[in-house]
């Protein structure tokens, strides 16, 4: 498991150096033709000569360095524009020879006529267009970020897992809790405002790869390296808020020997609720699970696992529906859409694949290949998109209507893993191989990265993002394999949305 370079202004630099350059040396060849004009023998020194100068000698000493370092540097332009216009003049003279006149290289004569001149003028054309291409792109990137800037600010860590948390979520329904799934073989659940953890669900014998709350009941889903998916229930009392701590780290029991350079010491009780037996478990994989989710309803559940295949189960019998197979490697993740039976699932194979199931008759399938690498993850947005995330460190949006080729195309410099986009204002947030979460809108404009230094974010690969928008405060959540949870307050203003 697990979005800058500078090309663009580069090109318009490009673009503006030739233009500057005549203009120089225009500027210079004026200025020193001034100095050329004076009379014979009148020399820098005899400028002020017979004027009542009432500047200090050090202070007009050093004036007249000064002018004669910028006179210096006026003669050297002027040498090159010598050297230049000599290069220009017997281009010209070979042109001529050949049968070809150079518009501007003599008055008297016209532009060229010759096929070389077409072919120039072809060039010349074609670089024009490059350059407008490139500086259209960094207007555009100007008009995204000014006038304002998005506000990205670290409200709260959640610390007590013992390994890498790969996956988490938010339930759906009161009481609103944060869930981490962790290497660790454990599930939490987090009080969002306090940090407090809540519950702890111990039920699986491997790596806890992935956690789903239930659109409506108080229920979640848990998939796991020992190739099972458990549903469980939970009952959580959210704490009462204290008054802003001046340290917000939350309180579960973390071994000193476990504990890494760098990473802090949860205190409080070490003892919270903990559920060891599952309601329902679900074990036709023969390989790891690696991602579970909710149909819309509730009432299925769909697992991908690493051995080529997607189950579909009912969740009152745990019995298995349908076998989605035809992945030829090891699936990634699966999602669902929000309000229709629709499923996407990832894989190694580079490709994702979209599972219809709206007519009960018919179970269509489709198959994309948009990427080069693996695809970590793709998911679903309010509407008719999906975005894909791979190792390829290209992100991709597409429309459901049209597949054909993506709307949308978001190349970043690290491998990305589980995105997430956010309902409301369609953001999408990235998680990175490389520490990093930047945030881009639907289009693939970049509106901000989050802040990541020594002392603040993830100090290791981020695994997961997940938006909390009925919160606004904390509004999105990330994890990694630095074994902690960060809640953000990520404050988009409108006008780096309506580019």
């Amino acid at each position: 498991m697990p979005v800058e370079g500078g090309s663009s202004s580069g090109s318009a630099s490009a673009a503006r150096h030739p233009k500057q350059k005549r203009k120089a040396h225009s500027l210079s060849i004026r200025r020193t033709n001034s100095i050329e004009d004076r009379p014979p023998g009148f020399q820098r020194g005899e400028m002020l000569e017979g004027q009542d100068s009432k500047l200090p000698p050090s202070l007009r000493n050093n004036l007249l360095d000064l002018f004669g370092q910028i006179e210096r540097e006026f003669e050297n332009l002027y040498i090159e524009n010598l050297e230049l216009r000599r290069e220009i003049d017997s281009l010209n003279e070979r042109l001529t020879g050949d049968g070809q006149t150079i518009e501007g290289g003599d008055p008297t004569k016209g532009a060229m006529k010759t096929k070389a001149s077409h072919s120039t003028s072809q060039l010349s054309q074609k670089l024009k267009t490059t350059y407008k291409a490139s500086t259209s792109k960094i207007v555009s990137s100007f008009k995204a970020t000014a006038g304002s800037r998005a506000v990205c600010q670290l409200l709260k860590e959640y610390v007590g897992h013992r390994d890498g948390i790969w996956d988490l979520g938010v339930t759906r329904n009161p009481p609103v809790v944060l869930g981490t799934a962790s290497a660790d073989h454990s599930a939490l659940l987090w009080s969002i405002e306090t940090g407090k953890c809540l519950l702890r669900y111990a039920g699986h014998a491997g790596s806890v790869n992935s956690i789903k709350f239930h659109p409506t009941e108080q229920m979640a889903l848990t998939a796991s390296g020992d190739q099972t998916a458990h549903i469980w229930r939970y009952m959580v009392q959210l704490p009462v808020p204290p008054p802003p701590p001046d340290v917000s780290v939350s309180t579960f029991c973390v071994d000193s020997s476990d504990r890494e350079e760098g990473e802090v010491d949860a205190e409080g009780p070490c003892e919270v609720p903990t559920v060891r037996v599952a309601t329902a478990t679900l074990k036709s994989h023969q390989g790891v699970v690696i991602a579970a989710d909710w149909l819309v309803g509730g009432r299925q559940v769909v697992t991908a696992s690493w051995d080529r295949a997607a189950n579909l189960y009912e969740v009152e019998t745990s019995e298995l529906v349908h076998a989605l197979t035809g992945h030829d490697q090891e699936l990634t993740h699966c999602c669902t859409h929000p309000t229709q039976r629709l499923v996407v699932t990832s894989s190694r194979d580079t490709t994702f694949r979209l599972w219809d199931f709206r007519d009960p008759s018919i179970h269509s399938v489709n198959v994309f290949q948009g990427h080069t690498d693996t695809v970590t993850s793709a998911v679903f947005t309010v509407g008719d998109n999906v975005v894909s995330g791979s190792d390829d460190r290209t992100v991709k949006v597409w429309d459901l209507k049209n597949m054909r080729s993506p709307i949308a195309t978001i190349r970043t410099d690290s491998a990305v893993n589980r995105i997430s986009v956010s309902a409301n204002q369609r953001i999408i947030a990235l998680p990175h191989d490389n520490r990093q979460v930047r945030l881009f809108d639907m289009s693939g404009v970049r509106l901000a990265r989050l802040p990541r230094s020594n002392r603040m974010g993830h100090r290791r690969m981020v695994c997961c993002t997940a938006w909390n928008e009925e919160n606004q405060s904390c509004n999105l959540f990330t994890c990694g394999f630095d074994r902690q949870a960060i809640g953000w307050n990520i404050n988009i203003p409108a006008l780096l949305q309506e580019k």
